[in-house]
């Protein structure tokens, strides 16, 4: 019969790829063949990034292909409205075209094409060439549940037609899931973008459609995290998907890595450095650079700071005069870094974050407390889970004229963090639910492998 052959496609986003390679060297471990299947544009940013003595056995068990994504290589990706008009064109086409010559031309047929849920729509696919499908959840099953109840927001006149609520009321759900303030919907938060908040909004709409008779939603998450996941209709918790091998090279990443950040680690005390990364997405101004910096600055204690290019306006970061020279002794700043080894690192003490789901994630599977700092999509609601519901950080307040975060406030808040002992007990214990609920036993290894063998049954 051959092994399962599992077809991923995950949303064109840093985010998006990331949560779906773990996902697939899991597969790959039990013995299925995988083919990973990102845009060109992505997949050329992952190829330039991998290390020049990058070896593996992807050709074996994991095959990097990629497919039009619609959008020319010269136009801007910052340009929301054009991508995601290109997506629903051009995807489906290619990635039928993909499909068809896998099955004419090799042995082991795909079994199941499992999809990122942000791009549903794509399962279209699956049905009209009578593939068996899935599809995979990178973010909260908080998310997930507004996401599926769209419909009824909009039925119950909570949003109007474009999404935007009509009232400042919290949203509660059927569900005992926490409640919603209406600002933090998942295309609210999104800064500079005009129009993209209706975009974004039909988009997921669509995607509802797309998914809602879909017999699996794998959702990167554990039910001890999120306890009103019991309470949503077919998701399936395989989480925390982070890597226990912290060395392991996974290409996913659009920028290189700087692993020599490690080594820097190493000269620091236990608990004592403080890391910030505010994503692949968030954009800061330069007086918000420099608010930044000096806070860091100010606080004196050993910090490493991933600065990514563009970050900056689409630029790179400007410092203030002087900056690098004055903090040489105690501060690196690099452009990316290999996130997850860097929370595993004893050193680190504390992590500055834009609240990503994979962040968040990553932050909790290390027992790091968080300082918060959300920026787009669903940032705000993580930040919610975060400061208010785990109690595990502490969140950053802006000026209310210019929404600008002073220096002040960063280095009042940090250290606020370092001394708040209750915050560092409750965010071991949530590392170590996450940890059981991997382990041979616990609920998401139990409902992953019973995933697996729905899978080898329908062979």
């Amino acid at each position: 019969m051959g092994r399962p052959h599992v077809l991923l496609l995950p949303f064109p986003a840093q985010g998006h790829v990331k949560p779906l390679m773990e996902f697939a060297h899991r597969l790959a471990e039990e013995g299925f063949l995988v083919t990973f299947v990102n845009t060109d544009f992505i997949h050329s940013r992952i190829v330039m990034s991998l290390p020049e003595n990058f070896a593996s056995d992807y050709s074996g068990r994991i095959r990097l292909v990629s497919i039009p994504d619609g959008v020319d290589s010269k136009e801007d990706r910052w340009n929301f409205e054009k991508v995601f008009k290109a997506f629903p064109c051009t995807m489906p086409r290619f990635l039928e075209e993909l499909v068809l010559k896998i099955n004419e031309e090799e042995k082991e047929k795909i079994t199941i094409m499992i999809v990122d849920g942000m791009i549903g729509t794509l399962l279209s696919v699956a049905v009209k060439l009578k593939i068996k499908r899935a599809v995979f959840w990178p973010a909260s099953a908080w998310w997930l549940a507004i996401f599926n109840k769209i419909p009824l927001l909009l039925a119950s006149g909570i949003i109007d037609e474009n999404g935007l609520p009509k009232s400042d009321a919290p949203i509660q759900l059927p569900e005992a899931s926490p409640a919603l303030d209406p600002a933090h919907l998942c295309w609210m938060p999104i800064r500079n973008y005009t129009g993209m908040k209706s975009i974004l909004f039909r988009h997921f709409h669509e995607c509802v459609e797309t998914i809602k008779d879909v017999d699996h939603i794998l959702c990167n998450s554990f039910s001890k995290l999120e306890p009103f996941l019991v309470n949503i209709s077919r998701a399936v918790p395989i989480g925390p998907l982070v890597s226990a091998n912290h060395s392991k090279h996974h290409p996913s990443s659009l920028w290189r890595e700087d692993w020599s950040c490690l080594d820097w680690l190493d000269q620091w005390p236990a608990g004592s450095v403080i890391y910030v990364s505010l994503g692949s997405i968030t954009m800061l101004n330069r007086r918000q650079i420099e608010e930044l910096a000096l806070g860091l600055e100010l606080i004196g204690r050993p910090f490493l700071w991933v600065c990514r290019p563009g970050i900056m306006d689409k630029s790179d970061a400007l410092y203030p005069e002087g900056f690098m020279d004055r903090i040489s002794g105690h501060g690196l700043v690099v452009r990316w870094a290999p996130q997850q080894a860097v929370l595993a690192h004893p050193s680190v003490a504390c992590f500055l974050t834009h609240c990503g789901w994979n962040s968040t994630q990553e932050g909790l599977s290390n027992g790091v407390p968080m300082l918060c700092w959300p920026y787009i999509a669903d940032q705000l609601q993580n930040q919610t889970y975060i400061v208010h519901i785990w109690k595990v950080g502490l969140s950053l307040t802006q000026g209310c004229c210019d929404e600008l975060v002073t220096k002040e406030e960063i280095k009042s808040k940090l250290e606020a963090l370092f001394s708040d002992h209750g915050i560092k007990e409750r965010v071991l214990e949530l590392k170590k639910q996450g940890e059981k609920s991997m382990m041979e036993g616990g609920d998401s290894f139990r409902r992953f492998h019973d995933f697996l063998s729905t899978i080898k049954d329908e062979l």
